[in-house]
């Protein structure tokens, strides 16, 4: 056998080992391919941008707060912030004594793109929360006995059992978003999964759990930003896979995704809630805010709480459908 064929066969184990629920680890084969062979559409990068140059180019950095038609200027203050999550984990705190004492059983999805802020918002919910009762998962790659099984099946088993909130950093939505973008799933996997998900969720909230399907976005130059900060940071480095890198050029390809996911799996029983993620404190405050005035619970203060902000969350059309960029000729 010739020397180039074992490079195939190599090549091809790889590919068929790459899974994308370890989006955080797995290296895309697709990153060897030629771009006309990417699914999808890719947007090239900024000439003057690179992960390796420790200067962050002026125009990215000045647009990054504004991009994907963000309507804040600058972040929420810093001292405005804290006293809003104070106030917001103090009632957590009694969101959490509630559920113990009545069982009920509360489960929220944290998805969106790579960068988008949603391990940070992970880490504000349940900060203070008792981690008895309180878990968040972020699954590993499959093992072997888990890729023949049911698709949802390894989700299922860490749902939430009476008194528990289970936090899910990525979900079963890695099949519509980053396995359908970098080619890990068939096209009649991904047909079979939108047309699961939404009998999935049915089932699980008609069994009486409380559900809540977030949704991060940020803008184009603002993912650039801070992918370059990770880069840049040792302490952050970790978290920049291969995948990552890869997506840096399919932001188009996953602004498809999303559209077509929201279209087939935003249900009146389990929608989906938008949150507009450039200002990370603005997402953090409005994920617990948003369950919190979902939820009836003892001493529940609403002053406490506040009201949502409708230009951050929400579920309309200007949530769901951005401008998508048409094929490039």
């Amino acid at each position: 056998m010739s020397k180039g064929k074992n490079k195939d066969k190599k090549r091809e184990r790889a590919e068929a080992e790459l899974l994308p629920d370890d989006a955080a680890t797995a290296i895309s084969a697709n990153q060897t391919r030629d771009s006309d062979e990417a699914p999808g559409h890719t947007l090239d990068l900024p000439k003057d941008f690179s992960l390796s140059d420790p200067k962050l180019p002026k125009a990215i950095e000045d647009a990054a707060m504004r991009s994907g038609s963000y309507p804040y200027d600058k972040r929420m203050k810093r001292e405005e912030y804290d006293e809003q999550l104070l106030a917001l984990q103090i009632e957590l705190m009694k969101l959490q004594k509630y559920n113990l004492k009545v069982g009920n059983r509360i489960l929220c999805l944290y998805e969106g793109r790579d960068g988008s802020g949603k391990g940070s918002c992970i880490k504000a919910f349940n900060e203070h929360m008792n981690p008895r009762n309180t878990r968040t998962v972020a699954l590993p790659k499959p093992t072997e006995t888990e890729r023949g099984q049911l698709y949802f099946q390894r989700y299922a088993v860490h749902l939430p059992t009476a008194g528990e909130v289970v936090l899910f950093d990525r979900s079963w939505y890695n099949r519509a978003g980053v396995e359908r973008v970098m080619g890990f799933c068939t096209e009649d996997q991904l047909a079979v999964f939108l047309r699961e998900a939404p009998e999935f969720e049915g089932l699980l909230v008609r069994d009486g759990i409380k559900l809540f399907k977030f949704y991060l976005t940020i803008g184009r130059e603002m993912q650039l930003v801070r992918f370059h900060e990770r880069a840049q940071d040792p302490l952050k480095q970790w978290k920049l896979s291969p995948v990552d890198m890869a997506a840096l050029s399919r932001y188009d390809d996953y602004t498809h995704a999303e559209v077509e996911m929201f279209r087939f799996t935003h249900t009146a029983i389990a929608p989906w809630i938008v949150i507009r993620a450039n200002d990370q404190r603005r997402a953090r405050i409005e994920t617990i805010r948003h369950v919190l005035l979902s939820i009836e619970y003892e001493g529940r203060d609403l002053d406490a709480i506040g009201s949502h902000d409708p230009r951050i969350i929400g579920s309309g059309p200007e949530f769901f459908h951005p401008h998508v960029a048409q094929p490039r000729s």
